[in-house]
């Protein structure tokens, strides 16, 4: 069984007005990158913003790092627009903030479409308000673009007239409910961003937290973040030799017609063997990414 896994660790978001930010960018090991127009960008700049992450985009400057766009909301004066040059960007994704229905992707579909967007173009969803998580099943299955949730935990702690805690008890719901649709229509799924930059302990102990509950990833505001991310969220070598063993294992004893197969005295079961080979997999494919870096 062949199996491609796109790594998407560390999705860094870099403000669209700063061209410095986007040149830098180049060079940072991230595995994906949102260049934003929305929250990071103050209104008398959006315009130029989506000029700069639109050249950005076209330059190919960022090698195998999977670029995508955050546009601003449909509501917004500057959404429809920004539809139009992401289409046409050469990105790999656009981000939708607030997404809060099918009917909304369809939307963004149907504008994306008509601006020439190629087939490939994903749709990756930000699943940040109570009505959005409420009806994220329904989201999760609205169209084969979609490819990808991004949690945004900022603006649910908000709406939700919660608090950030050390262990997100709040979210624990809204992040469990995100994880479920998800995975129900074999999306990708990034955690949420972490606001204290200073703070590089509780910063890996949410990235520990994320990968346990499942994430492939999380989206990161700070270059200093990159590195602890990626090392979380990839395989260890521990996990990857045990990963090989139960492989080879489970290999050969279909080969020797055997049912029943045991690798550190543990029961191994198909389940086991798929989680392997996405270990195996997904380790494979961060190599060939730093490869290309």
């Amino acid at each position: 069984m062949s199996m491609t896994v796109r790594p998407r660790r560390s999705v860094l978001y870099m403000p669209g007005a700063n061209t410095r930010a986007l040149e830098k960018a180049r060079t940072l090991p991230a595995d994906a990158l949102i260049f934003d127009l929305e929250d990071a960008v103050a209104p008398d700049a959006k315009e130029t913003a989506r000029a700069n992450v639109v050249a950005a985009a076209q330059s190919r400057g960022y090698g195998k790092r999977e670029i995508a766009i955050r546009c601003n909301g449909l509501g917004t004066p500057w959404g429809k627009a920004d539809i139009a040059a992401i289409a046409k960007s050469g990105a790999d994704a656009i981000v939708v903030p607030k997404v809060e229905s099918a009917a909304e992707v369809a939307t963004v579909v149907g504008l994306l479409d008509a601006a020439g967007a190629p087939a490939s173009m994903a749709i990756w969803a930000m699943m940040e308000t109570p009505k959005g998580i409420l009806r994220a099943e329904e989201v999760a299955g609205s169209h084969p673009r979609l490819a990808l949730f991004v949690m945004g935990t900022n603006d649910l702690v908000k709406d939700m007239k919660a608090r950030h805690t050390p262990m997100r008890l709040p979210m624990v719901t809204a992040l469990g409910l995100g994880m479920l649709a998800a995975r129900a229509h074999g999306l990708t799924i990034l955690d949420g961003v972490y606001n204290d930059i200073q703070d590089a302990e509780g910063f890996r102990a949410v990235c520990q937290q994320g990968l346990e509950m499942g994430f492939d990833g999380k989206t990161l505001i700070h270059p200093s973040q990159v590195e602890p991310c990626n090392e979380v969220f990839a395989p260890s070598s521990a996990e990857l030799e045990v990963a090989a063993r139960i492989v080879s294992a489970f290999k050969a004893a279909q080969a020797e017609g055997k049912g029943v197969v045991t690798v550190d005295g543990r029961m191994i079961e198909n389940l086991h063997v798929e989680q392997a080979e996405r270990a195996l997999a997904l380790a494979s494919a961060i190599k060939e990414l730093q490869a290309a870096t």
